[in-house]
């Protein structure tokens, strides 16, 4: 701003002169005090400089944040299922958050997501980690308000999964998306249908209960599309924690049970889910997993699980998966991992390396 200082003095200094030169057999010397209108020149300067910094800081709620992340993958798949068989390929996501708060206590919550590709042309190793597919566009992928209401945390928004509001009791560190809800992405890991409210109470002793209801935008639980409706039961101790959740998506009831033990070395998470359709048999799946955290410079996870629910009369298919994940710095985080999916028409073999950034 010294320059701006300089070119705002310099015509008012010689406006102020100007007078001087025509009406000089009237005015003295001493009547002129150059120093003193030049600090007032100054001091409107210096008031202006301030409101444009305010203007400049207040540009965005001093309560606005945004974090970035980007996940980028190699990934060689063996396949017996897929055309693209041993093909090697490269996929990319990133994900935006924004959030700001209005209260100190509520959140306001905005996801953006970019990724490359579509569904209908993305690799096995993308959608087998859950890579998002938007053509290269940004898309919005979730708004959420979260707010208290008494001693009860609720949240409301667009494209929020009804489990947002849960506790759970998985603790290991999927690599695989199937995984990452410890085989009961249907109960305890309850999606959304579109328009999504639900809340959560959080007792003394480390009890939680939460519900809520997910439904297509077009029609609020009404008789057209497919609503969610699910409520969790947990509990969260020093090292261990449980978790039951029982979900309805309309012709199909879901009960779901997660657990988790930590101890020094180690820590062991378990799924368990059951589904009831209209006019079916029930089915059954399960998952089990182990992470290490400290081994080298990074943590390894392991972990086994069914490919899906199964009835007494199927045959089951299970999917296996082990990875390590290295933090190279506090913004870079490389996981190689290795996987086999099993299927009636065969086998998934893939091995991938994912490269995260956070920033």
């Amino acid at each position: 701003m010294k320059l701006f200082k300089s070119l705002l003095v310099a015509p008012a200094t010689l406006g102020l002169l100007a007078p001087l030169s025509a009406t000089a057999n009237e005015v003295t010397i001493n009547d002129f005090n150059p120093a003193e209108e030049i600090a007032v020149t100054n001091s409107r300067v210096d008031g202006l400089e301030a409101r444009l910094n305010n203007f400049e800081a207040g540009g965005f709620s001093e309560t606005t944040t945004a974090s970035f992340g980007v996940d980028m993958i190699v990934g060689a798949v063996d396949s017996d299922v897929t055309d693209n068989s041993e093909a090697t390929t490269f996929d990319y996501q990133m994900g935006i958050g924004l959030s700001t708060s209005f209260t100190g206590e509520d959140s306001l919550d905005v996801t953006i997501d970019i990724g490359g590709g579509d569904s209908a042309d993305q690799s096995v190793s993308a959608t087998a980690l859950g890579f998002d597919a938007t053509q290269g566009v940004l898309t919005v992928d979730g708004v959420t308000y979260s707010f208290p209401v008494g001693g009860a945390s609720v949240i409301v928004g667009d494209a929020t999964d009804v489990s947002a509001a849960y506790t759970g009791a998985c603790s290991y560190s999927a690599f695989l998306d199937y995984m990452g809800d410890c085989g009961t992405g249907n109960s305890v890991g309850l999606g959304g249908a579109g328009a999504t409210a639900a809340a959560s109470y959080a007792f003394d002793g480390g009890f939680s209960l939460a519900g809520g209801v997910s439904s297509p935008q077009s029609e609020i639980l009404g008789e057209e599309g497919t609503d969610f409706v699910g409520i969790e039961g947990a509990y969260t101790g020093e090292s261990f924690g449980v978790s039951l959740a029982y979900s309805d998506q309309e012709t199909t009831t879901y009960w779901g049970l997660n657990g988790t033990y930590s101890w020094d070395v180690a820590s062991l998470s378990v799924g368990l889910e059951t589904a009831d359709a209209d006019g079916e048999e029930e089915e059954f799946g399960w998952f089990a997993g182990l992470t290490f955290d400290e081994v080298g410079p990074g943590s390894v996870s392991v972990g086994m699980a069914t490919a899906g629910n199964f009835n007494d009369d199927e045959d089951e298919y299970y999917v296996y998966e082990a990875s390590y994940s290295y933090p190279v710095n506090d913004g870079m985080t490389i996981t190689p991992g290795i996987y086999t999916s099993e299927s009636a028409g065969g086998d998934t073999t893939g091995v991938i390396v994912k490269t995260s950034f956070s920033f």
